[in-house]
């Protein structure tokens, strides 16, 4: 029976991690669609729409905006401030790399990284068939975007870092499933913490926005929206060792996207 359940807590983890995929390759389009409008006015828009989206469902919630523990405050800090640190990252390689696939397919060494963290952190050691089958699905999906990093090196450094942190606020999103807090609050708080660091900015380097350029960013906070809830609910499913390759799923999302859009 634990069998069986544990089979299907994994099953659901995939079926998450596919659908954040799907949203985060959405959003990073939407982003780079936007155009050349401030890194953080972009920041911002991404954040915000959940803010108000997750308040008002945390609102109808019976434990409303409870903690279980004020000791997993700090895991509910890091996950935030590496998460949010994680998004101007990519943002800034969005913006300044050839193609959405370079960004992204650096942002998806995230999946070696919450491998990595997760056996320091959460002691879940990966078995040798895990580690392999990571590393092949990486090095095919070098293969699909075939990617061309011959720019500046800061770009490509900044993906690179996402991807770290990208990977570091995962595992901190398991470490407070474990500890038994809820996924939306998770969300909730990670939303909150980026766009109240990210407001300042926002305000004092303003780019007025036309139509379709708001159109895009807030069709951008939709897929982040979306993107958030599944990437939670998949890291609180499964460990990252049996999830976390099918992250990849977003690297042929965005090399669909280039060749639709170039």
């Amino acid at each position: 029976m634990n069998c069986v359940k544990i089979s299907l807590k994994k099953s659901l983890g995939i079926l998450y991690i596919l659908g954040a995929a799907a949203c985060f390759a959405a959003m990073n389009l939407f982003v780079n669609l936007a155009g050349d409008l401030p890194l953080m006015q972009k920041v911002f828009f991404r954040n915000a729409l959940t803010v108000v989206v997750v308040f008002f469902l945390l609102l109808f919630q019976k434990e409303k905006f409870h903690i279980r523990e004020k000791r997993n405050l700090l895991w509910f800090f890091l996950r935030s401030a590496v998460g949010f640190l994680g998004v101007i990252l990519n943002f800034y390689a969005i913006d300044n790399l050839a193609s959405i696939s370079d960004a992204s397919i650096l942002n998806k060494l995230s999946p070696f990284f919450a491998i990595l963290f997760s056996v320091f952190l959460l002691r879940e050691k990966p078995a040798i068939p895990e580690v392999i089958f990571v590393l092949v699905a990486f090095a095919g999906a070098m293969c699909v975007v075939d990617p061309h990093f011959d720019l500046e090196v800061l770009p490509a450094l900044s993906g690179f870092m996402s991807g770290a942190c990208a990977g570091f606020a995962y595992v901190c999103v398991r470490i407070l499933a474990v500890k038994g807090e809820r996924g939306v609050m998770t969300v909730f708080l990670f939303a909150l913490f980026s766009t109240v660091v990210s407001l300042p900015f926002f305000i004092a380097f303003y780019d007025p926005m036309s139509p379709i350029q708001l159109l895009w960013l807030l069709l951008a906070g939709a897929a982040a929206t979306g993107g958030q809830f599944f990437i939670t609910a998949a890291y609180r499913q499964a460990p990252a060792k049996e999830i976390a390759v099918f992250d990849y799923a977003q690297v042929h999302q965005v090399s669909i996207i280039r060749t639709k859009y170039s």
